[in-house]
């Protein structure tokens, strides 16, 4: 087949695609007659990314496959026709995310553990239903929990073809955000210094279906308080005393 021909068919064939589509796949649009083999699909990939030099779009390749998108540059005004609101999520669900994500396959309770608080049912349920996570095993222990790990459609979301493409470590402590509540590489020292959240820090930008925890207080430790029990209630030492005046006074 001629080569730009080629070039065309694959072209259209991502454009109108609504998911990423690998070699293999843009492949079996073609018979076996039409003597179009991987390597020449590669190349006329390589030569379609190379003809978005200086445009609005470019042609990635994702862990799913090959995807045109729209380039951080003019991002802000494309964005503009749309009208949802793209989606935003908690600190907490952040989070949880990077952790799956660096230390996976990992456990609910794990990753309690190293955040210091409970992890909301409503943050893994997101995660799941974003279809960033999976369960990808069971962990062998009494109770058998979930091993959760992440997904192509994380990879694809993100623009990584793998997780080897994830920031390092040394380049995640850097950032102010992450330092020093999350201990992506398991070092038991710094899973001990686990700080308290700043107020309202899991409240910032709430993913949809995400509960913030309740607030724990000094009324939670002392319930006579918390129904504003008043002042001028009687005491046990005090009938005690009244009784004992009372006697006295008998006598």
């Amino acid at each position: 087949m001629e080569f730009n021909k080629l070039k065309n068919i694959l072209e259209a064939s991502l454009l109108a695609a609504n998911t990423p589509m690998s070699v293999q796949r843009l492949s079996a649009i073609f018979d076996e007659g039409e003597e179009v083999s991987r390597n020449d699909i590669a190349r006329a990939l390589e030569s379609l990314a190379e003809d978005c030099t200086g445009r609005g779009i470019e042609l990635v390749e994702v862990a799913s496959g090959f995807r045109y998108q729209v380039r951080r540059e003019v991002h802000a005004w494309v964005a503009k026709m749309w009208t949802e609101r793209p989606s935003r999520y908690s600190r907490a669900l952040l989070e949880t995310l990077a952790l799956i994500a660096y230390r996976q396959p990992l456990t609910r309770g794990e990753i309690e553990a190293v955040r210091g608080v409970s992890v909301s049912s409503n943050i893994i349920k997101t995660l799941e239903e974003r279809e960033w996570i999976r369960v990808v095993g069971h962990r062998d222990v009494p109770g058998r929990p979930a091993l959760f790990g992440t997904t192509r459609e994380f990879l694809d979301y993100f623009n990584l073809k793998s997780l080897d493409e994830l920031p390092t470590l040394s380049e995640i402590r850097d950032m102010e955000v992450f330092d020093p509540e999350l201990n992506l590489d398991g070092d038991p020292a710094r899973a001990s210094v686990d700080m308290e959240p700043a107020p309202d820090a899991d409240e910032e930008v709430v993913a949809p279906g995400d509960h913030a925890p309740t607030a724990h207080t000094d009324d939670d430790e002392h319930p006579d308080a918390a129904h504003g029990m008043p002042d001028d209630v009687p005491t046990d030492n005090d009938t005690h005393a009244v009784e004992h005046e009372n006697e006295e006074k008998r006598a």
